[in-house]
């Protein structure tokens, strides 16, 4: 089983200067999901992981560089998740090789990722636009005092079950750490339910609590979605984080009930 720190991630790493599919590094998702009680065969939500490459580039078939962007849809119930530094390797690997067209670069990406992650992924050059208007009601300017930013505390998170609520609430203050390297990862969290009213104080506390906590982008958006399952029993809940750019690359997971419909793919203006 695949493990970080038994990888040469987190250190230093010759650039790439040939194509190699090897250098994508799949982690199992259920290493992750056992630690917040999930068995991988029956898991709460659907979802998927939404990345944005924002370096791409490779030589065309007389050697003339060409330069693009790229959205890869990596489905949440794949065995994988792919580590982020080994996907910026494996695509600085297209640097000096030559493709037919821009279709055939597409396709070898889809092809190498949907090996690693164990499922189809789909892979289209381009990127969603950055949303200008956001429904969302931001709680970031709550007054409230924080006391703990670790590890993760699902008691914070309260829920009154006499007044029924359907809303979108967001949070620019989400911090988690790499577990591989130890680097800061910022996100904008988004989380849309229809159920007991969430007391938003005690979601804030709880969304910071997240802060010196080492996990994957997929981790913490499958924690957080498990943990207000748990504590605040809506009907229906959605979880989306939208994480800023790191090599090149951004990660939005987004955890849902079963059945419902994604929000429209959107960037957030830090990213």
């Amino acid at each position: 089983m695949n493990t970080p720190h038994e990888s040469g991630l987190g250190r230093a790493t010759a650039y790439p200067t040939r194509y190699d599919p090897a250098l994508l590094f799949p982690i199992a998702r259920a290493q992750g999901r056992a630690g917040i009680g999930l068995d991988g065969t029956r898991l709460p939500f659907a979802g998927h992981d939404r990345w944005h490459a924002y370096e791409l580039a490779w030589l065309d078939a007389r050697g003339k560089p060409a330069v693009d962007v790229a959205t890869f849809l990596v489905p949440a119930d794949s065995p994988n998740l792919v580590e982020s530094k080994s996907l910026k390797l494996y695509l600085n690997s297209f640097n000096a090789a030559r493709f037919d067209s821009a279709e055939a670069v597409r396709a070898r990406i889809g092809q190498d990722l949907s090996q690693a992650a164990g499922a189809p992924v789909e892979v289209a050059f381009g990127l969603p636009a950055v949303a200008t208007d956001d429904d969302a009601e931001s709680i970031d300017a709550l007054d409230v005092a924080i006391d703990s930013h670790g590890p993760p505390d699902a008691s914070l998170l309260q829920a009154d079950p006499l007044k029924p609520a359907e809303e979108t609430l967001r949070s620019d203050l989400l911090k988690s750490n790499c577990p591989v390297t130890g680097q800061p990862d910022w996100a904008s969290v988004r989380i849309g339910y229809r159920g007991p009213r969430i007391d938003r104080a005690g979601l804030l506390r709880y969304l910071v609590s997240f802060r010196d906590h080492a996990g994957f982008h997929e981790q913490c958006v499958e924690q957080v979605f498990c943990d207000l399952l748990a504590r605040c029993r809506p009907q229906t809940l959605w979880v989306e984080a939208r994480y800023t750019r790191r090599g090149g690359l951004d990660i939005n997971p987004w955890r849902a009930t079963p059945g419902l419909a994604p929000p429209p793919a959107a960037r957030d203006p830090r990213q």
